[in-house]
């Protein structure tokens, strides 16, 4: 599974919430001002990574995901992973409580999820 740009991501992230949509439905959806011709250009970009397909009606074609979120999403998350943490999780989590992005009541919420699990 090739990486995506962050474009590309952006208009998977439309297309997931949609789950099957023509480009204009797709340029409606996306914050920014991007324009039909562009999104169109990333959305067979996709395509051709393997990441959506289509159907056609005359001219135009209505895509979809062929790659769920949840799949992209383990993906990106093990890739980053091995990229800057080595694969450790403790590292990981220490990294986000070093920058405050989590509390140690969220911690205490995740130790709880776990301990829940076993």
């Amino acid at each position: 599974m090739e990486q995506l740009t962050n474009k590309e991501e952006e208009v998977m992230q439309a297309l997931w919430s949609l789950e099957k949509a023509f480009v204009k439905e797709m340029v409606a959806v996306l914050s920014n001002d991007n324009h039909y011709n562009t999104v169109s250009t990333i959305v067979r970009n996709l395509e051709d990574k393997g990441y959506v397909s289509h159907t056609a009606f005359g001219k135009t074609h209505q895509y979809f995901p062929l790659v769920s979120k949840e799949d992209y999403t383990k993906r990106f998350m093990n890739m980053a992973m091995k990229r800057y943490f080595n694969n450790n999780y403790k590292n990981m989590v220490s990294f986000f409580a070093k920058e405050e992005k989590i509390s140690a009541n969220e911690l205490r919420e995740i130790l709880a999820i776990i301990e829940k699990e076993k």
